[in-house]
């Protein structure tokens, strides 16, 4: 009798510590975006990964790569700042009420500038502490932009209004030729290029209200043009994305015209050697950035995670993860990223980031 009840208490302890087992197995299994045996089967590997305490109902509404930063605002304005390389908080906090309109996330030094409602805020990038905020009196429609004299603001009056930067005095203001609402910026010291719903890119001295040349699409530019050198690259609603080259002291010249067939609403990824582009209806493109030429495309794709090695690592509808061949013009493989919910796309090196509904982040980086 001593015999059996004893075998039956180690078989109990037996099938506790097995539940246990299996239990701790599941929780570990819990923790991560991705399983990581998962992503090892698919050349990647997980760098980091962070829990951010998001709160009920609250959810990223944007993740953004800055220099070597990573951002995340909530849809409460809630605004995080990564190490992207190691994954640490550096810092945390409101940058708005809840409902109000947050646009852009540009660096300036050690600087991050950002719209809020229609005061332009600048806080430090390391600690996220507040240097300024300026009502300029203005409804601001595009995204900032500055050098080491000014800061150039598109507004709703259809001009773009030019700030000295130091104490924010309006300089000069200037509008495109057909009074078009313009909805895109970018500066250097020498050259500003602004563009506008009607297809205009246009080119203007950084510190006179000067036109140095002009380019027109057929219709509006999706989301803002993206510099890369001396070229501009620009998504349009005719359905094309182009590349215009241009500088201060030459004319804008067309490079070439990538036509997609399909309704563009944002602006093109741009890396070393390739151009890649979201389309609805038709999914992610990859276009040789030196010809314009369709390298590959993959209908379920939506957007670029990070390139390497001749690959890109792209995120699709499903969603899943996929691996394309740039030299090849195809796809690899693909890994199963079901509970992936945000992403950044780095167009800077090959880690990748994707995060979920719980505030949980991860940095992915290729193995092969």
């Amino acid at each position: 009798m001593r015999l059996i009840l004893r075998r039956r208490v180690l078989m109990l302890l037996g099938a506790c510590a097995l539940w246990s087992g299996l239990c701790v197995h599941a929780a570990d299994r819990a923790e991560w975006i991705v399983s990581p045996a998962l992503l090892d089967h698919a050349g990647l590997t997980v760098l980091w990964q962070q829990t951010l305490p998001l709160k009920t109902g609250e959810t990223f509404a944007e993740t953004t790569i800055v220099g070597d930063r990573l951002y995340l605002r909530s849809d409460r304005n809630y605004l995080w700042s990564l190490d992207r390389q190691k994954g640490d908080v550096l810092f945390s906090r409101s940058i708005a009420p809840r409902g109000i309109p947050v646009l852009g996330l540009v660096p300036y030094a050690d600087g991050i500038i950002s719209v809020v409602g229609d005061q332009i805020e600048e806080f430090s990038g390391n600690t996220g502490a507040r240097q300024r905020r300026s009502d300029l009196e203005l409804e601001i429609v595009a995204t900032p932009a500055r050098n080491s004299q000014f800061f150039y603001v598109g507004a709703a009056d259809r001009r773009l209004h030019v700030f000295r930067a130091k104490d924010l005095v309006r300089v000069f203001k200037v509008a495109a030729e057909n009074n078009a609402l313009i909805t895109t910026v970018v500066a250097d010291e020498s050259l500003v290029v602004f563009g506008t719903d009607a297809g205009n890119l246009v080119g203007i001295m950084a510190d006179a209200p000067r036109k140095l040349w002009q380019f027109d699409a057929p219709k509006a530019l999706a989301g803002p043009v993206i510099r890369d050198g001396n070229s501009f690259y620009f998504a349009c609603k005719d359905t094309s994305v182009y590349r215009v080259d241009a500088t201060a002291t030459a004319t804008a010249a067309l490079i070439w015209k990538h036509q997609t067939e399909a309704v563009l609403d944002r602006a093109p990824r741009v890396t070393e050697d390739f151009v890649y582009q979201y389309a609805v209806g038709r999914g992610l493109t990859a276009i040789d950035k030196s010809t314009g030429r369709t390298v590959w495309a993959l209908p379920e794709g939506v957007d670029l995670l990070a390139e390497a090695d001749n690959r890109a690592y792209v995120i699709t509808k499903v969603p899943t993860l996929a691996v394309m061949d740039n030299a090849a013009g195809k796809q690899l493989y693909s890994v199963n990223v079901a509970p992936v919910t945000g992403h950044a796309g780095n167009v800077l090196d090959a880690r990748i980031y994707i995060a979920n509904g719980d505030g949980r982040i991860a940095c992915l980086q290729p193995t092969r």
